[in-house]
């Protein structure tokens, strides 16, 4: 792919970015989340522990924002017991880390991606009662 291609990818991406809704933003992040423990899972198959950690970082700033997020004067018992899955996450990703285990991360893996599946049908219900806003 040539330079200017490459330039003009980024900048659709950028600008899809800033125009999706919420809903979408969420998925992306959770999507995210979920590639960055299986690259950093990758890379400590590989044995490369440089690599594993700069992707269990990128993990583990998504997940802190998530949980950062939370209104639990809105959210109530549903945002306390996300936060408490978000730290069990954060403290799987550290076990993996320190402890050079994959198993953390299959675990992290299969929460997030339950966690999105859950989200992507409750945004798709709010999207078809038109309350997604931007």
């Amino acid at each position: 792919m040539s330079i200017g291609h490459q330039a003009q990818v980024d900048a659709y991406r950028k600008n899809h970015f800033y125009t999706v809704d919420r809903g979408s933003i969420l998925l992306m992040l959770y999507q995210g989340a979920i590639d960055f423990v299986k690259q950093a899972k990758e890379h400590l198959e590989k044995g490369e522990m440089a690599d594993k950690g700069m992707y269990i970082s990128k993990a583990h700033a998504i997940i802190t924002e998530f949980r950062c997020s939370l209104n639990v004067e809105v959210g109530g018992d549903v945002a306390r017991n996300l936060e408490k899955l978000y730290q069990f996450m954060l403290d799987q990703l550290m076990e993996a880390h320190l402890g050079n285990d994959i198993k953390p991360l299959v675990t992290v893996i299969n929460l997030l991606s339950t966690l999105k599946e859950g989200w992507e049908g409750a945004i798709a219900q709010v999207r078809k009662e038109g309350r997604l806003s931007e």
